[in-house]
């Protein structure tokens, strides 16, 4: 199987110019370029720029995703939308971390030891598209997607177990679609967030209405107006957009807060998300073993049913047996072993019958169909040291 690498960087604030898209091209002949975007796909060689360097010229977001377990996400916000300060209390490793640049800060989530997996183009089909709306839940103080980061720091061993963990934001415990495949693409442990969630909070929904906004938006000072329209003319409007809901929010005092109890340990989270995965494998467990024992049941009462449909019918089934033995196809033989072993159940349910001298006698009169008799003695179904002590063989 080839390698493959997957590279995608988008433009959200603002669109490259020609001049910029003329300087990508030149990095790569077989890139789709747009005034947005740049996606490459490598089954042989590799990406040739610095996707930091790249970030900080020309785009808001980056996407990486190798078939041998390498997965990249970055995304760039402005700092008046997200303060990196904010961010490196919870982006503190290897696997997490923030780097700031003028006016941005820059967050990487880092996965290089993911299961490999020959089908990611295929399991990320959207590419960017499943991961921006965290830039836009980032920007309005949601900081679910810096906690993750974080906690893939604990989960990789990276952070000494005495470390407090970072303010608990809400709403771990309800993902949004974004963040549940933040989780998936990172391999985020389930019993690690799951053990996480318990100090979260539910998340409050906080949805804008229109007249509440318009009058916000008319209470602003001219000044700061003018300001705000010309930002959005020469900038575009999402970092602007980020910026103001941000403001609102603020005012408001809707953006969801972090947790305020006592900080857990690394070692504490780390050992309690172990017990979750030993009590949800032994629960598992005994499922399973439930579940069996009744399909035994259910297997057993059936055959119960079946074995007393053939009380008084000994010799008719007899009979049958004989009649399969002397076709003299494997098929049939099986059959008449299968049959020779609801006699045997039958005897010994009913204590009553000479189950053992038929099957000598039965074995002694077809003892040169060597594959017959070798299918009986597999099946266990005679006393060899009986039968022999008789003089049958």
């Amino acid at each position: 199987m080839s390698e493959y690498q997957y590279f995608e960087f988008r433009a959200i604030d603002r669109p490259l110019t020609q001049t910029e898209m003329a300087a990508l091209r030149a990095r790569s002949s077989r890139a789709q370029i747009t005034p947005t975007s740049f996606i490459n796909e490598y089954t042989w060689g590799n990406f040739k720029g610095k996707p930091d360097e790249w970030m900080e010229k020309y785009f808001d977001a980056f996407l990486h995703f190798t078939n041998w377990g390498t997965h990249i996400l970055k995304l760039r916000l402005p700092a008046e939308v997200l303060d990196p300060k904010i961010a490196r209390k919870y982006c503190v490793g290897k696997s997490a971390y923030v780097s700031k640049r003028p006016g941005a800060g820059i967050i990487s989530f880092v996965a290089e030891e993911t299961e490999p997996d020959w089908g990611l183009d295929e399991q990320y089909p959207e590419g960017l598209d499943s991961f921006i709306p965290l830039r836009t839940e980032l920007a309005r103080g949601d900081l679910r997607a810096l906690y993750l980061g974080w906690l893939l720091c604990a989960q990789n061993r990276e952070l000494d177990e005495e470390e407090p963990e970072p303010p608990v934001p809400p709403g771990l415990g309800k993902l949004s679609p974004p963040l549940a495949t933040l989780v998936e693409f990172l391999e985020i442990s389930p019993h690690l967030l799951l053990v996480a969630a318990e100090s979260s909070s539910p998340l409050k929904e906080s949805k804008l209405r229109p007249d509440e906004v318009l009058s916000w938006v008319s209470s602003l000072p001219v000044t700061d107006k003018d300001r705000l329209l010309a930002d959005a003319v020469m900038n575009g409007g999402q970092a602007v957009s980020a910026a103001l809901l941000k403001r609102f929010l603020s005012r408001r005092g809707s953006r969801p807060p972090a947790e305020s109890g006592a900080p857990r340990t690394v070692g504490e989270l780390l050992a309690a998300a172990d017990a979750n995965y030993e009590e949800r494998v032994r629960v598992q467990k005994e499922r399973l073993a439930q579940e069996e024992a009744a399909r035994a049941r259910t297997k057993e009462i059936a055959r119960e049913k079946y074995l007393e449909r053939l009380v008084g019918r000994e010799e008719g089934v007899w009979a049958e047996v004989e009649a399969l033995v002397a076709k003299r196809q494997p098929d049939k033989y099986q059959r008449a072993i299968e049959v020779l072993i609801d006699l045997r159940d039958l005897e010994a349910r009913t204590k009553d019958g000479d189950f053992q001298t038929r099957i000598e006698e039965l074995w002694n009169r077809h003892i040169r169909k060597a594959a017959f008799i070798e299918r009986l003695r597999k099946a266990g179904l005679v006393d060899w040291d009986k039968a022999q002590d008789k003089g049958f063989f």
